[in-house]
């Protein structure tokens, strides 16, 4: 099966070529057995040229996901099978017309570089010779023929000509190339028409100066290709400032790191540092791994990655991570992870698969690119079919019609509608410590009507504190026990004794229990109240753990769970948009009570087991809710999987992170509101977008068919529609 896709990829797109091989060392193997691929697309402009690429690849059979996005120019492949098939998938984009490279960070920032000194070199030459075309064009609009005489005016159109010419062709590199290589291949793209037409006006223009005709139209290919020009800059811009954040964190994992080998300091990149390497770090340098700090003490500033405000104290066992910068003192580290697997790292995977993200508006974009060709062609030729054979124009003027609407119509806004807001809106999240892991988290996000919260962990700080005073032998007792337990209630105890411990045997946690051990003969026992406490006592409404000690009355300890201090006005605030709050937990009623109290939460479902929480859930989802889940534990897992929309704070545990479709770091719950909020905004953006594009094309079209927009009118409408688009995605950064 794997040798017979790569030989049916060669068959139909031909022979893998040479620059199309070695792609096999950069797939990466995931632990379900499924590849994995980035590489940087270049030559993408447009929705129909994400279009045209996933298609194309989506039709392989081992193919399981596929998604190019138009921010970055990266493209995500996943399939089944070997890793040598890696080849001959790019060797289909190769054959569609665009060129293919291992996405690296230098390789983007020079391919960057390029492209951007490429387009204002052919902004600069299209402007200067529309400049001094216009000098003569004017002469020709302000007099007549007569006035003139047909001698004068050929002499101007041919030094209109000698200056058109050559622009048309030095300018119209980007256009004719991507339109070349699309043609090349067998396809086509929004280059085509744009190609066509100037094609179509300087070669009409040309052959009207050598019949001494009066239908000449350099200025305006000149003035069309100025005006793409801009417009196709602008957008280049524009998508180089969205993925600005993505480039900022990379460029973290980019330079030199000082690596201790055999008591000497050697640089070597950062991209080579291997796990169990030893790195010195100064003060004021950033880290460039994550690892654990073997020598010294200092502060690290972790507002990057947790989107903590104030520095953390590290010392010897600490683990620091690529990113972060240390303050105050030169630590030496081992490298935990190599830099690819870095925390840094999977921020900028989150990033870019939120980025490409199929979310409702980006499908249907896409549909419209994939009718955007044999539409715009069709109605080009219609347009000059109706106006020369019915509407009895000249066929110059009904060609220039034609190249009008060739011009005028085109899906870039379309396209940009939907990538351009959600770029910046995973940008702007992510200043914040908010990362989205899916695309379409935040359409599903702004359609939400009630929110589960979890208890221990997401609305209280998961730091349990020892309540009272007791004495020192019953502390030393319960503490020398909960030492060896790692429940927070447990830790919490063995903190508040700081004096020797006791020395006990045959210590054994019972999972759901406690912990039981011997004191010379006696047997000790700290945890739940129905396993070792008091069950006659009355119920407590706080977190409690119970000493019992053979022979004596068990003894109760107290703990208080502090709620996160933003989390009663988050609960507000979601309650007055008109969001229901409920807590669903696995602790006991009383406790849950009592903690849905001072958040000011009305409905709490306790005493819950993973299962139960999955069927809380699943019967809100039948009953027409959308919901929002967040939490942070284990046993929140299926419910953040099965949710509408999922977050999980940063402490929480792997699997939560996983299930999750956003992160947010820091101490706080405001990023929970603060992303709705985003989301809200993001999606009124996206609709705003679509019915600019839409009722672009609904006026721009119609007026091109019925002869009323000139070329030039065109251009500048094409142009603006992007622009328009594009400014008004730019207002998410300056939302409050």
């Amino acid at each position: 099966m794997e040798e017979q896709t790569i030989s049916n990829c060669a068959r139909v797109y031909g022979e893998i070529k040479p620059s199309s091989t070695g792609y096999e060392s950069l797939a990466h193997l995931n632990d379900d057995g499924v590849y994995e691929l980035s590489v940087l697309v270049s030559g993408v402009h447009c929705a129909g040229c994400i279009q045209k690429i996933e298609s194309s690849l989506a039709h392989e059979l081992d193919i399981i996901g596929v998604r190019l996005n138009f921010s970055t120019r990266r493209l995500s492949l996943k399939w089944t099978g070997a890793s040598e098939q890696a080849n001959a998938y790019v060797a289909i984009i190769e054959t569609l017309g665009y060129s293919v490279q291992p996405y690296d960070q230098e390789v983007e920032k020079s391919e960057t570089f390029k492209e951007e000194r490429f387009l204002l070199l052919c902004l600069g030459v299209a402007g200067f010779a529309m400049g001094n075309v216009m000098l003569f064009s004017v002469g020709l609009w302000v007099t007549t023929i007569e006035t003139m005489g047909g001698g004068t005016r050929d002499l101007m159109h041919w030094i209109s000509a000698l200056i058109a010419i050559p622009t048309i062709i030095f300018s119209g590199r980007p256009f004719f190339r991507s339109a070349l290589k699309s043609l090349m291949a067998g396809h086509t793209n929004m280059d085509v028409p744009i190609s066509l037409a100037l094609i179509l006006a300087g070669g009409m223009s040309i052959f009207e100066t050598m019949n001494h005709g009066e239908h000449v139209y350099f200025d305006s290919a000149v003035m069309l290709i100025f005006f793409l020009l801009i417009g196709r800059y602008l957008d280049f811009r524009a998508r180089k400032n969205a993925r600005s954040t993505a480039t900022d964190l990379l460029s973290s994992l980019s330079g030199f790191a000082q690596v201790v080998q055999d008591n000497k300091t050697n640089r070597i990149l950062i991209r080579d540092l291997k796990e169990n390497m030893t790195v010195l770090v100064a003060a004021g340098e950033t880290f460039p791994i994550d690892g654990f700090v073997v020598k010294g003490h200092s502060q690290v500033d972790t507002s990057l990655v947790t989107g903590e405000t104030m520095p953390r104290d590290i010392t010897e066992g600490d683990k620091v991570f690529a990113g972060t910068l240390n303050l105050s003192a030169p630590v030496t580290i081992k490298v935990a992870t190599a830099a690819e697997d870095s925390l840094l790292a999977d921020i900028v995977r989150l990033m870019e698969k939120a980025g490409q993200g199929q979310a409702r508006y980006v499908r249907l974009a896409d549909r419209a690119a994939k009718l955007y060709t044999p539409v715009v062609h069709t109605c080009a030729v219609l347009a000059f079919i109706g106006w020369f054979f019915m509407g009895g124009l000249m066929w110059q003027d009904a060609l220039m019609i034609s190249i009008t609407v060739l011009i005028i119509t085109c899906p870039c806004a379309l396209g940009l509608a939907v990538p351009v807001v959600q770029t910046l809106a995973t940008e702007r999240l992510m200043k914040n410590g908010i990362l989205v892991k899916s695309g379409d988290a935040l359409e599903r996000l702004a359609e939400i009507d009630m929110v589960i919260f979890d208890k221990t962990g997401t609305l209280t700080m998961a730091r349990p504190t020892l309540e009272g005073t007791y004495s020192n032998e019953i502390l030393q007792f319960a503490a020398s026990l909960s030492v060896h337990s790692v429940h927070p209630l447990s830790r919490a105890l063995s903190d508040a004794y700081t004096s020797e411990l006791l020395d006990m045997t045959e210590v054994e946690e019972i999972s759901g229990k406690g912990v039981s051990a011997y004191y010379k003969g006696q047997q000790v026992r700290i945890g739940s109240r129905t396993w070792c406490g008091d069950k006659n006592a009355p119920p407590h409404n706080g977190l409690e753990l119970w000493l019992s000690v053979e022979g004596k009355d068990s003894i109760p300890f107290y703990f208080t769970d502090d709620i996160h201090v933003d989390a009663p006005e988050v609960i507000e605030k979601l309650e007055r948009d008109g969001i229901q709050t409920i807590m669903l937990s696995g602790d006991r009623q009383a406790v849950a009570d009592d903690i849905a109290q001072k958040c000011g939460i009305s409905t709490v479902y306790a005493e819950k087991t993973p299962t139960q929480k999955y069927d809380v859930l699943e019967g809100f989802k039948q009953d027409g809710h959308k919901v929002l889940m967040v939490g942070d534990g284990l046993n929140d897992a299926p419910v953040l999987a099965g949710a509408d929309v999922s977050f999980a704070p940063g402490a929480a545990i792997d699997m939560a992170q996983n299930a999750a479709d956003i992160v947010f770091m820091g101490g706080n719950l405001s990023p929970v509101y603060a992303t709705y909020k985003t989301a809200l905004l993001t999606q009124r953006l996206v609709k705003q977008n679509f019915a600019l594009a839409v009722l672009y094309n609904m006026i721009a079209v119609p007026l091109a068919l019925a002869g009323f927009v000139t070329p030039l009118i065109a251009a500048l409408s094409m142009s603006g529609s992007s622009l328009i688009v594009i400014a008004n995605s730019f207002r998410l950064r300056f939302a409050k």
